[in-house]
């Protein structure tokens, strides 16, 4: 399926000085291909090639951006299921799971198209005293300018789409660097965009070192830095990033709230899902499960039973839900965290077991809060268990965590639904679901330790504009004045 190698894209055209990088099979460990790698000088090429095609990008008329989305948008269509083949192969996803990927992401570009035409400004009255008659502002959004982006390997299609696409909508060039791990989902959409009419230069695609990639973060020509990834990671890029703005999206150990007179029968199929789809690779997995005391009994015995059934197995066949971790290394820390949290006085009621870089659907209960699974992201199939016995009490649960990027609560009182949209911390409420419950064209990103910024569609063309002020003196322009 794989080529032999692949390029990496610069200034909108390949380059394959080297095939340095080996991408390899997630569960046979395997290379299956190799991925040009670039240096240094690599991306400071691209950085000049960006900085020199912002002029030609920010003059790009709306039509035309939304020409190039919706070209992309065809293209993508039309090798859906190339780009899931390509997903279950460097990202280890269940073949089911990439192509909602690669719908996804589909749907982010489309999104933008539409948006593309729609991005606004106002006119604010300024007359607001007597020395002011006559004046009032034109206010526009305008792009950034050139962008870096960096992206995870947990979502390598989509989480890519969220930077690319509104970069193009607002007029920005960008340089994307991808997770070494699955840079070919990344590769394939810069093949796809090489084709479109573009002004040179405005993006590459990249591929590199982490050693090699501080002139993402630390160049002055580059206006705007958006990364998803570790916290350890984000808040040193943000320390180091200058004057330029700066997106964090960096995850979290995102909790859901039984309430009592949940019906079950609705609440644990989503619950099972959040936490052990993707086996728990994604930053609004659910991790913390905090049950009425009305009801734990039931849904831990149900909780136990789903887990259980869920398939393991090689991500390429239809029925396989649980793939591989992204590593055998993370295989190796997640395992570890299950292990010390039972040391340190936990009960495991299912799962627990590795097998290379598998691991088992685990629930636990009564984990301490000092123990890595009490008080980090997991990024794993595992999810811990714990009772309360007020609504009030549930959600200063959900609150004693460093993290806050999305929170789920299932109750069927509107008093509580409206005290957790008030006083959960964190980006996200989801009312009637689980935190794992995202649509592309919504506001996305968290506060404490899960970053700032948002993404989904529109609100990351926010992020990459900024408002433009033109203040126009009325009495200037009168007739006979």
């Amino acid at each position: 399926m794989f080529r032999e190698t692949y390029p990496y894209y610069l200034a909108n055209e390949p380059h394959a000085p080297n095939a340095d990088l080996e991408v390899r099979h997630k569960v046979t460990d395997e290379v299956v291909t190799r991925v040009a790698v670039a240096d240094r000088g690599a991306l400071d090429r691209a950085i000049a090639a960006a900085a020199a095609a912002a002029p030609a990008m920010r003059a790009m008329p709306a039509w035309r951006r939304q020409q190039v989305l919706q070209s992309f948008v065809d293209a993508l269509t039309v090798r859906h299921e190339e780009l899931a083949a390509a997903l279950c192969v460097e990202a280890g996803k269940p073949i089911g799971d990439a192509r909602v990927e690669v719908t996804r992401a589909i749907d982010t570009f489309r999104i933008a198209a539409e948006e593309t035409v729609r991005i606004g400004g106002e006119i604010q009255p300024l007359d607001i005293s007597e020395r002011n008659t006559g004046y009032e502002g034109h206010i526009r959004r305008v792009p950034v300018g050139p962008c870096a982006f960096i992206t995870p390997f947990n979502f390598p299609l989509n989480l890519a789409a969220h930077k690319m696409a509104p970069a193009l909508a607002t007029g920005c060039p960008f340089i994307l660097k991808p997770a070494s791990t699955t840079p070919v989902s990344s590769i394939l959409m810069a093949e796809i965009l090489a084709e479109q009419d573009l002004p040179a230069g405005a993006f590459s695609v990249l591929p590199c070192a982490g050693r090699d990639a501080a002139p993402l973060v630390e160049d002055e020509r580059l206006a705007l830095l958006s990364f998803t990834g570790s916290p350890e990671v984000g808040w040193h890029l943000k320390a180091a990033c200058g004057r330029k703005k700066i997106a964090l999206e960096l995850g979290g150990d995102a909790a859901v709230i039984v309430d009592e007179g949940t019906d079950l029968h609705v609440a644990v199929p989503r619950i099972v899902l959040g936490a052990f789809y993707q086996s728990g690779q994604s930053c609004i997995s659910v991790q913390r499960i905090f049950a009425h005391a009305s009801l734990i009994d039931e849904l831990r015995e149900r909780l136990v039973h789903a887990a259980g059934k869920l398939r393991s197995g090689d991500p390429a066949d239809e029925t396989t839900f649980l793939g591989p971790l992204i590593t055998r290394a993370e295989a190796e820390r997640v395992k570890s965290w299950i292990d010390g949290a039972v040391a340190d006085g936990a009960t495991l009621l299912c799962g627990g077991g590795r097998d290379g870089s598998f691991i088992e659907a685990t629930l636990l209960e009564g984990v301490p809060r000092s123990c890595e699974l009490g008080c980090r992201e997991v990024f794993g199939p595992v999810a811990v268990l714990a009772p309360f016995d007020t609504f009030e009490q549930a959600v200063e649960m959900v609150n004693a965590s460093g993290y806050g990027l999305q929170a789920g609560v299932f109750t069927r009182d509107y008093a509580r639904i409206r005290h957790a949209e008030r006083e959960i911390e964190c980006g996200g409420v989801v009312i009637g679901d689980i935190p794992s419950m995202r649509v592309d064209a919504m506001p996305y990103g968290g506060v404490k330790g899960s970053g700032f910024g948002r993404e989904g569609v529109r609100w990351a063309m926010e992020e990459m504009t900024e408002p433009k002020l033109t203040l126009i003196n009325g009495k200037a322009f009168e007739i006979g004045g």
